[in-house]
């Protein structure tokens, strides 16, 4: 199954000294059946865009949570075995909850299939986000609009063997 991982970039750096994501249990994001009811969608692709998505929004959870890190999102895709991912049936539904997986374990940095981060032209729209996330979640509809801005922005994607690269400038 393709699980996709949230991380900012100095998780990442961390990510790569030790060689896995975690320690766990880790939130990841991956096609789940409320995901799929949700997108309404059968196209494996789209549904995995949406996943990301989805990441990529946890993501910024994170460096709103982290004012020090680089204000790029970052998200890790990552091959494991379906019975590593464990979806809570009572929040399938639950928008702030779609798509999320709970990995109770480690993943080894190998397993990664790719690193998807924001493009440098990006960070100034998801420094916004980050700073306006907590207003958005209380209900602050400009907050929101803000938020939203940085879903304007695509992943660019990444090999792995690029990740020193990434870490590094």
């Amino acid at each position: 199954m393709r699980v996709y991982v949230p991380l900012t970039l100095p998780a990442l750096a961390q990510a790569h000294r030790a060689g896995e994501l975690g320690p766990g249990p880790l939130t990841a994001y991956a096609v789940t059946p409320g995901l799929r009811e949700w997108y309404v969608s059968d196209d494996i692709e789209e549904l995995e865009y949406a996943a990301l998505t989805r990441a990529a929004h946890g993501s910024l959870r994170l460096l709103a949570a982290d004012p020090e890190a680089v204000r790029k999102r970052v998200v890790v895709a990552v091959d494991i075995a379906d019975g590593a991912v464990h979806a809570d049936p009572d929040r399938a539904l639950d928008p702030d909850a779609l798509g999320e997986v709970r990995l109770e374990a480690a993943v080894p940095l190998a397993k990664a299939a790719a690193v998807h981060v924001d493009a440098d032209g990006a960070a100034a729209d998801v420094a916004k986000a980050a700073e306006a996330l907590a207003r958005a979640d209380g209900g602050d509809a400009d907050a929101q609009f803000v938020v939203d801005g940085a879903d304007d922005h695509e992943l660019l994607w990444f090999a792995t063997q690029e990740i020193e690269h990434l870490i590094a400038g």
